[in-house]
């Protein structure tokens, strides 16, 4: 069996007038912020589309959708990740199993933590219960621990089918 396995991390401001979506879904975040970045800025699919990307050796998302390139502006990072996907199936990878932690002191996703998992696992077809999405917080510490932007940590398993 043939297996490859990815990390990736991402991190973007808090930014008030900018939408808070993580997972590829929409939260409210108690202080009316979002995250700012070229695309949506969710994260979170930022960091499992580095990790799918490194476990390749294909580059970063940096590499494959420069911020510099209006073609991105203001994309939804699903519609990237499926573009990341085509990569990954083109030479006949599939995805096993991902992991993630989103670190952020505010908003508590324990609630909304299922229907990311959901939304992930669809857009990587596999099923959900291969989906790990946990979340944590920095104890005040750093800047994500000043509420300053939120953290993403993404881990794959490819294997060659």
């Amino acid at each position: 069996m043939h297996l490859r396995i990815g990390n990736g991390y991402d991190i973007h401001r808090l930014v008030p007038g900018r939408p808070l979506i993580l997972g590829g879904i929409r939260l409210e975040h108690p202080d009316g912020l979002g995250l700012d970045g070229h695309s949506d800025a969710d994260v979170l699919i930022h960091a499992l589309m580095d990790a799918l990307l490194g476990a390749l050796s294909l580059g970063d998302i940096g590499q494959h959708f420069p911020p510099g390139d209006s073609r991105w502006k203001g994309s939804d990072s699903l519609d990237l990740l499926e573009k990341v996907m085509e990569l990954v199936g083109r030479d006949g990878w599939q995805v096993v199993n991902v992991d993630t932690v989103v670190i952020a002191e505010r908003p508590k996703l324990k609630g909304r933590i299922d229907a990311m998992r959901r939304t992930i696992a669809e857009a990587l077809g596999i099923p959900p219960d291969r989906v790990g999405v946990k979340a944590t917080t920095n104890e005040g510490l750093g800047p994500v621990g000043r509420e300053e932007g939120i953290a993403c940590h993404a881990v794959v398993l490819l294997q060659l089918s």
